[in-house]
């Protein structure tokens, strides 16, 4: 099973991966692990990432890039229209209102939704990490800006599906910091001390984010976040390309903004500017040739100068710390660290504001451009259970504060409750209880729609079906749960009904199930709160209590939103008074059922379920056409490879190998396919290049094997001289009696002496009939066949000559109390028992000439 985390930024991509060694940050096929999110189509494919930039600026109106925050908005969104000036490519209205981007594709004018060209760029970035980790890439986690509205984060979701990804999670940037961040820590605090707070600070290319997070150990909670997010280092590029703009328009009298061309070739050398003024502080030159007009062009900027230009931009850096402070009722000296990632934050002025706020050193731990895509691979490790992480719970902050707004029954006023307030924990869940008699709506809307960067601030409206009043007239209890989920978006995802119908006499069992019908408490109680425990755990969070009934001030008291909890001591007074007073006549016994509603939901950005398989099936074809188009020019690759090659050796190693009249022929046929690749091949069907190529083959492949055979046959007939060598030596020195060999049969040496003949035989009448043949013939005899009388010489003759000896028993030895003492046949030897024997010397050794007897020295 695979884990990966994307961090799919406006500018570029990172895939970062979970191994058994920890988590890696991968390359593509450039090896660099940024992958820009540019896609640029043509007449026959698409090209993304590092090879689609290569083409933003000769294909400008078919190259799309910056398009990330496009997800979820209308066409006439304000700023979507004052994006729409500054790109190279267009923006138009889709039927559902969304935005369309425009471009020729295969030739043919095509309209792609944003949730389209994400899910181009999840294709490339899944494709990398599939060839990287060698198994199918289905699960991941996806950083979104913190600031994302549901609207943003349901298109998102939407462009994952379309290309497969089964995105486990949606995770704020600046939490993916904070887990990569903490996860690593061992000197963190205990879950009884005070928590450690640290401030993350992201700057990347479009939007500027801070967090405050407090770490425990283990546990790592939210306080707050707070953003700019038309704050970036593209702001910081566009300062520099308007004073280069006035500059030339003054000195060269062009006006780069006139063709795209020339201005997207300015941004580019403008942003190489700003990351050399980051390391160095001198004057530092700006040179593009032929510009326009095929005029040269050149300037000069500092870091001082810089800095001056910018100084609005650097003023708005404090606003989102001072909220970030400000929200989470922190003080400078609370916090112990101020970690910073993201591009932008390299630049020494930004650096300097963040370290001046906080006033202290300002730290760069983290990778600034892999720590989100780091963290999101962590956040996929946990969930996924093929890797064992250490435990560390995650508590997120909701950014917005959500309230929910309803019509009662018998008023035209309506209610309205703050169900989740700003920095509320996330993933979490109410239960809210309403008393109606037939079917209601709920809308959820953001309370503070000034503090949304979104122009709707509607979330949603949820109509809970099939309500209907009690068989005795009373209104019945509906519980709504309404949760705010782990990829930050509010849903209602369920309601119930609570319906009481009477029991059977043999149904009622326990006085627990017999309730009276004017003071019962439904028994699904505990069940639900058991969910709500089980849904806050997953934040970190102490359990909510199960109805938050309590009106804003912006509505009158309702009565349909009532509090269970508020009730529950006037159930256990009546129980009480039951309990004190006489018994009464038997009342009758009613059952409570829990009866699931459906609910239908009209959310603000949704895509309808045709559309999207729409996107899934056309997302399938351009996959499909992709890889056709590669293998079409993997083709032609191989038969330019193939000519270029072979011309170079015809001249060289392969000239003696073929004769003159074939070497100028296939000469002048090679030079043919090469006049054919960049004329009438250009642009051919794969089959055309496979059959070019096969037709060069069956000329250069003989050649190929002439020049490959003369290299190895010399080589394998010694080897195979060398093996006879040996074998003859052996079959020598068995003829000569020597003791080696004189266990082997007879029979068998022969066979290896024929063997050897034959072997013999055959290596001189090849090499005869080859020293005959010229270079430029085909060989005699093949490598691979000498190879193979070889093996069969091996087969042959080693079984035979490396058998081993017959092994021959040694006589036993016993010990005596005088000393050694041999078995009873060699102590008659001795000439105890055997009288022919003489008699050994006086000093215990034996004569030399006595064979069977044993020289032992005792000590």
């Amino acid at each position: 099973m695979s884990v990966v985390g994307l961090d799919v930024g406006s500018q570029s991509c990172y895939i970062a991966v979970a191994r058994a060694g920890g988590i890696e940050t991968i390359a593509n096929e450039f090896s660099d692990r940024c992958t820009p999110s540019v896609i640029s189509f043509g007449s026959k494919n698409r090209t993304i990432g590092v090879a689609a930039k290569n083409q933003q600026i000769t294909h400008a109106n078919n190259t799309v890039s910056n398009f990330k925050r496009f997800h979820g908005r209308a066409f006439n969104d304000p700023f979507i229209q004052k994006e729409k000036e500054n790109l190279s490519y267009d923006l138009v209205s889709m039927k559902n209102g969304g935005v369309g981007i425009k471009v020729m594709y295969m030739d043919e004018e095509h309209l792609f939704s944003v949730e389209q060209i994400t899910a181009m760029l999840l294709t490339k970035l899944k494709e990398t990490a599939e060839n990287n980790l060698k198994k199918p890439v289905t699960d991941c986690v996806i950083s979104v800006p913190s600031f994302f509205t549901d609207a943003e984060r349901r298109s998102v979701l939407d462009a994952a599906q379309i290309v497969g990804l089964n995105c486990l999670r949606l995770m704020n940037d600046m939490t993916a910091v904070a887990l990569n961040y903490g996860i690593y820590k061992q000197d963190l605090p205990g879950l009884d001390e005070k928590p450690r707070i640290v401030v993350f600070v992201d700057m990347g290319h479009s939007a500027f984010q801070v967090s405050a997070c407090a770490f425990n150990k283990g546990k790592l909670k939210v306080l707050g976040t707070a953003f700019d997010p038309f704050l970036g280092g593209k702001n910081f590029d566009a300062k520099l390309v308007e004073h280069f703009c006035a500059e030339f328009k003054t000195k060269y009298k062009l006006d780069a903004k006139s063709k795209i061309r020339a201005l997207l070739r300015l941004y580019q050398e403008c942003e190489k500017l700003k990351k050399l003024m980051s390391s160095n502080s001198t004057d530092l030159p700006l040179n593009i040739e032929c510009f326009m007009n095929d005029k040269d062009v050149s300037g000069k900027m500092n870091r001082a100068q810089f800095e001056e230009l910018c100084a609005d931009l650097l003023q708005k850096i404090e606003v989102p710390l001072y909220s970030l402070m400000e929200q989470t009722q922190l003080k400078i000296e609370d916090v112990s660290a101020v970690e910073i990632v993201g591009g932008t934050t390299r630049i020494p002025a930004v650096k300097e504001k963040i370290a001046k706020f906080f006033g202290k050193d300002i730290s760069t731990t983290l990778n600034a451009d892999e720590a989100v895509a780091r963290g999101c691979a962590l956040q996929c490790a946990s969930l996924s259970p093929a890797f064992k992480v250490r435990e560390f719970s995650v508590t997120d902050a909701v950014p917005f504060p959500i309230s929910l707004v309803w019509n009662h029954d018998s008023e035209d006023a309506e209610g309205v409750h703050e169900v989740f307030s700003r920095n509320h924990a996330a993933p979490f869940s109410k239960v809210l209880t309403f008393l109606r008699s037939g079917p209601f709506e709920l809308e959820a809307f953001y309370s503070d729609p000034q503090g949304v960067p979104y122009p709707e601030a509607k979330i949603g409206r949820f109509i809970v079906q099939n309500v209907s009043a009690q068989k005795d007239g009373e209104k019945s209890r509906v519980k709504v749960k309404v949760r705010v989920n782990t990829h930050g978006i509010f849903t209602i995802s369920t309601a119930s009904m609570v319906e009481k119908i009477p029991a059977e006499e043999n149904e009622v069992s326990s006085a627990e199930a017999d309730m009276d019908c004017q003071h019962q408490r439904p028994p699904e109680n505990s069940d639900t709160e058991k969910n709500i425990q089980q849904d806050n755990s997953e934040a970190g969070t102490q359990p909510q209590v199960q109805t938050d009934g309590h009106q804003t001030s912006q509505s009158p008291p309702s009565p349909e939103l009532t509090s269970e909890e508020n009730k529950t001591p006037d159930a256990d007074k009546a129980n009480e008074k039951k309990v004190d007073q006489p018994p009464e006549a038997k009342k009758p016994k009613i059952k409570v059922v829990n009866v699931e509603l459906p609910i239908e939901a009209n959310l603000v950005w949704q895509l309808g379920k045709d559309l999207l398989n729409m996107y899934i099936e056309t997302e399938g074809k351009m996959i499909m056409q992709d890889k056709l188009e590669k293998e079409r020019n993997d083709a032609k690759n191989a038969v330019e490879e193939y000519v270029y090659e072979f011309r170079d050796k015809l001249c060289g190693p392969y000239e003696k190998f073929i004769c003159e009249q074939d070497h100028q022929n296939f000469l002048r046929l090679l030079t043919e396919t090469e006049n054919w690749l960049y004329e009438e091949g250009e642009d051919q069907a794969k089959q055309a290049y496979v059959d070019k190529l096969e037709e060069l083959m069956k000329i250069g492949t003989p050649i190929k094997i002439r020049f490959q055979e003369a290299e190895e046959r010399p080589k394998v007939f010694e080897e195979l001289g060398q093996r006879l060598q040996h074998y003859a030596k052996i079959a020598a020195d068995f003829r000569n009696n020597d003791e080696k060999y004189n266990h082997i049969d007879e029979s068998e040496m022969k066979k290896v002496e024929k063997s050897v003949n034959e072997a013999m035989e055959w290596m001189n009448n090849v090499m005869n009939a080859q020293a005959k043949k010229s270079l430029d013939q085909d060989p005699v005899v093949r490598a691979q066949e000498i190879r193979a009388k070889i093996k069969e010489l091996n087969n042959t003759c080693e079984p035979v000559v490396t058998q081993p000896k017959p092994k021959i028993e040694s006589p036993k030895v016993e010990r005596t109390p005088n000393g050694p003492s041999t078995d009873k046949k060699e102590e008659d030897l001795e000439g105890k028992n055997n009288f022919n024997a003489e008699p050994p010397h006086q000093n215990g050794e034996c004569y030399p000439n006595e064979k069977n007897s044993i020289n032992m020295d005792l000590d």
